[in-house]
């Protein structure tokens, strides 16, 4: 979904909602590698039964990575794309059903989307070409550099990962012979069901697997405890999750990590960008440069996002008393996806004052709990919206939007006068080091600082010398010209709304919409197909696709303060709507540039002057930023496709098409996959006509099988899900029988609840064993010490407090001037508490921390070079590393 920053903001609000996934590795047996065996009971401690792959995020890291050469050949990719589904085979373990779901033709108002992107993609392709051109050119005239060879390969088009082109046709016949293969040699496998909806299916991934999973919903035979897991880094999953009311929902996505180092696109070295390239040869690898094509990658990390945590977390700050109507904690999900939906998704652009970084959700969740006793009801049913208790929430918006605006110049200036400072400070180096107690101390070092006599002259001290530092530094610098490149301002886009000052209404409609405030008709019709799109990307998200041609005809989006009268706008969508055809899709998204994927006499009429829809196509267009600072973040200015236009224009090149492109150039249906040990596989070998599937034989699963005329491997069959009449309404509620899963989370008045104490749960396993340590855990911790260090430190003798506590050891470490025979130790509680219960429940694997000395927090095993032997006590985003031989705290910044 278009919220770049809506996972972050999430995991940051809500953090107990992160798992980090646990992975078995292959292992290595004299020179041969054995396979994990995912037969076996899953290491995370929690058994999945269906495992859903949104395959398009699976698919475009594998062929064009970011942070590692990219594959040679086609070949490659298919290879890296296999052992991207093992892995994630292997993390998960499903034993009931494996749904791999590829992007297919998408609705009308996401292929907008989709267009911008791909003349995006083809934009910066060219400007990346000409700017390596003119490095070149640099190098070899001005600087004599070395000049790396160009590549003779040609570069790959990530364009042809859409449908209708022959990568995604190859890759559906791969995936196929994958399936079979992983059906017959793979324990793991042998009993489960494999769905296969490829390019050719309508619908986007995702979508496809959410109306899979409403179907099935609906059926009478569905189990309402089974547990989903769904793979994915878009964030509109986790909406869609939460759509499905499925107690039981999870999600795996790599762990996204900030700042990865990138090669230089022009000598594909680590270190810099192209900018910054000063044309060095590259150093071998190896003596003979033979380690040059193994570079290290570090393999990318897991984390699981439990949707059952996320619905406590809601459970809690949606929950709301003394309402005119009954609470149902459901519906006021439902509500909270669809606010979630004005701060951006792929098919609406967000109302100008909601932006996720400034809390726009909190700001929504806040006025909808104050609005909603006016409303008389939720705002939503079953993916129906009610207009008129819409229009009082974004009242309450337009209200505070001159605030909204003001505050965000506000912030803005402060920001930029910080970074002004910080640079400042960056050139002129530090200041001073403090001394004495405040002086930097080398982790896990024994000299001690001397404690601070007078710590208000002290302070005073610190203060006048960073001062007279300051005063010196600016001294020096003035009087001497700064060269332009040193300037600490950065040129910056004009603003010509300037949304903070008084007429911003009028001057935002007129640059962006090129018409006056003053026009009400204009306003009204932008609202209402804002209001349209709202109620579309809803039933979307709940019914499925109530239409596959509406989409939002503009640019940018109105204010909300321009929600009015908005009950009747909106009555219903055209009925038996059809999508585009794959090589219809490609004409409506691609620019020219990747013309080569689409036949002959269709690519010309993209080029050719005479076209009908020559304007569909430009060279260039502009990039509007929005008040953003980064191109990435601007609207593309791209005009939108006349459906009817591009359908006429097709007309005359129709029977152009060869018979290969034809069968490409149709819609097709998913396909069932089974091993012969399947209870489905002897059904589907006698099958001579459509029927449908027993439900016994395959885990309550119901749908049509379909004969295939031209089978490409035994043990498949087309697919169709359970059909409904029209007006069928799939309901947003838990199903009965539904077990809701045990709460993680502390209750609510975070003291003792009527079960005893409470403990967090770690990972998804509620029963898990409280590690603990024997007698020779305790030795190890009181006598974890370098032999070689002097006095003062453990010995390799009894512990030291034994023969004075009766046998009973203390973890605690030794005084400084403890001697052996004469020492007579203090009494207990004059002994850091938390510092000893702390390492009663230390362990060398993952344990709990008591709630008594450290509130809030967990341990994990953190393994380091540089500190063999230290955990991580991690702290809503702190991480708190304890060195077992010194007894040294050390602080630093956790993003987790």
């Amino acid at each position: 979904m278009g919220v770049p920053a809506f996972f972050r903001w999430l995991s940051r609000k809500y953090p107990s909602i992160i798992v980090h996934c646990l992975e078995e590795k292959a292992k290595e047996y004299n020179g041969f590698k054995i396979p994990v065996d995912t037969s076996k009971p899953n290491p995370n401690e929690v058994e999945f039964d269906n495992l859903y792959l949104d395959m398009n995020g699976i698919i475009h890291p594998c062929t064009h990575p970011e942070d590692k050469p990219a594959p040679k050949n086609e070949d490659e990719m298919m290879v890296a794309i296999f052992e991207y589904i093992d892995r994630l085979f292997n993390i998960v373990r499903p034993r009931r059903v494996l749904y791999m779901a590829i992007d297919g033709v998408a609705p009308r108002a996401k292929m907008n989307q989709q267009r911008s992107r791909r003349f995006r993609a083809s934009k910066e392709g060219v400007e990346l070409t000409e700017e390596k051109n003119k490095m070149r050119e640099e190098m070899f005239l001005f600087l004599g550099g070395y000049l790396p060879p160009d590549e003779i390969k040609e570069r790959f088009d990530s364009n042809c990962i859409t449908p209708g082109t022959e990568f995604m046709d190859n890759l559906a016949k791969c995936l196929r012979y994958y399936v079979a293969d992983r059906l017959t040699n793979d324990p793991g496998w042998h009993n489960i069901t494999v769905f296969l909806s490829d390019a050719s299916v309508p619908g986007e991934g995702e979508h496809k697997i959410m109306d899979f999973i409403r179907r099935q919903r609906a059926q009478p035979n569905h189990d309402p405890n089974t547990h989903h897991c769904l793979c994915g880094a878009d964030a509109d999953l986790i909406m869609l999750g939460l759509a499905t009311h499925e107690p039981n929902f999870t999600i795996i996505r790599e762990e996204f990590k900030p700042n990865k180092p990138r090669p230089c696109a022009l000598c594909s070295q680590m270190g810099h960008e192209i900018k910054d390239c000063q044309g060095m040869a590259r150093e071998k690898q190896g003596e003979h440069d033979e380690f040059a094509d193994t570079v290290p990658v570090s393999e990318q990390e897991f984390i699981f996002i439990r949707l059952a945590v996320l619905r406590e977390y809601l459970e809690r700050e949606l929950t709301m008393a003394s309402l005119p109507f009954p609470f149902d904690f459901e519906r006021s999900v439902d509500d909270w996806v669809f606010m979630c939906f004005f701060v951006g998704n792929d098919f609406l652009p967000h109302l100008p004052s909601l932006e996720i970084r400034e809390g726009a959700i909190d700001r929504l969740v806040g006025i909808y709990k104050d609005v909603v006793h006016k409303t008389g009801g939720y705002l939503t049913e079953n993916g129906f919206v009610n207009l008129e208790r819409v229009e009082l929430i974004m009242q309450a918006v337009g209200v505070a939007e001159d605030n909204i605006f003001k505050k965000r110049k506000d912030d803005d200036e402060s920001f930029k006068r910080r970074m002004k400072e910080k640079k400042k400070r960056m050139k002129q180096g530090p200041s001073f080091v403090p001394g004495g107690q405040f002086a930097p101390q080398a982790l896990g070092g024994r000299d001690r600082p001397m404690a601070v006599q007078n710590a208000r002259q002290a302070a005073y001290e610190m203060r006048m010398k960073g001062n007279h530092m300051s005063t010196y530094s600016d001294m020096d610098s003035r009087g001497v010209k700064r060269k332009a490149e040193d300037s600490d301002s950065e040129p910056e886009p004009e603003d010509n709304v300037r949304l903070w000052e008084e007429g911003w209404k009028q001057r935002y409609y007129k640059t962006k919409f090129d018409v006056d405030a003053t026009d009400d008709e204009f306003r009204k019709k932008v609202v209402q197909s804002y209001v349209e799109g709202l109620c579309w990307v809803l039933r979307y998200y709940y019914q499925g696709c109530a239409s596959w041609k509406w989409y939002f005809p503009f640019h940018y989006a109105p204010f909300a303060f321009d929600f009015k009268d908005i009950k009747g706008m909106f009555n219903n969508f055209e009925k038996g709507t059809k999508p585009f055809k794959p090589l219809e899709q490609l004409m409506g998204v691609f620019p020219a540039a990747s013309g080569n994927f689409l036949p002959q006499t269709w690519r010309a009429l993209m080029t050719d002057p005479e076209s009908s829809i020559i304007d569909f196509y430009p060279d260039d267009f502009a990039i509007d930023l929005n008040g953003k600072k980064y191109a990435w973040q601007g609207v593309a200015l791209l005009p939108f496709v006349d459906e009817r236009r591009l359908r006429a224009a097709l007309a005359d090149v129709y029977p152009d098409l060869s018979p290969e492109e034809v069968r490409r150039n149709s819609l097709g249906s998913d396909v069932l996959f089974v091993g012969k040990s399947h209870p489905l596989c002897d059904f589907i070998r006698e099958l001579y006509r459509d029927t449908e599937i027993p439900a016994e034989l395959c885990h309550g699963i119901q749908g049509i099988l379909n004969l295939d005329e031209d089978p490409i491997l035994p043990d498949k069959i087309k697919f169709k899900d359970p059909q409904y009449d029209d007006g069928f309404v799939f309901k947003a509620v838990v199903l009965p029988g539904a077990k809701i899963p045990n709460k993680v989370l502390k209750p609510g008045d975070w003291e003792q609840s009527n079960r005893g104490p409470w403990r967090p749960q770690l990972g998804f396993n509620p029963n898990r064993q409280q590690a603990h340590l024997d007698q020779s855990g305790f030795r190890k911790l009181n006598h974890y010490v370098d032999r070689n260090q002097g006095a003062g430190q453990y010995g390799s003798g009894p512990p030291f407090e034994a023969q004075h506590r009766g046998g009973q050891y203390s973890n605690a470490p030794p005084p400084r001037n403890y001697q052996q025979g004469n020492y007579r130790p203090p009494q207990r509680d004059h002994y850091p508490q938390n510092q000893c219960e702390f390492y009663t429940f230390l362990s060398l694997f993952q344990t709990e921390i008591p709630e008594d000395t450290h509130p809030g927090m967990c341990l994990r095993s953190h393994r380091s070079r540089n500190f063999p032997g230290s955990y991580a006590l991690c702290e809503r985003g702190t991480k708190l590393r304890l060195c077992l031989d010194g007894f040294v705290w050390g602080k630093s910044s956790f993003n987790n």
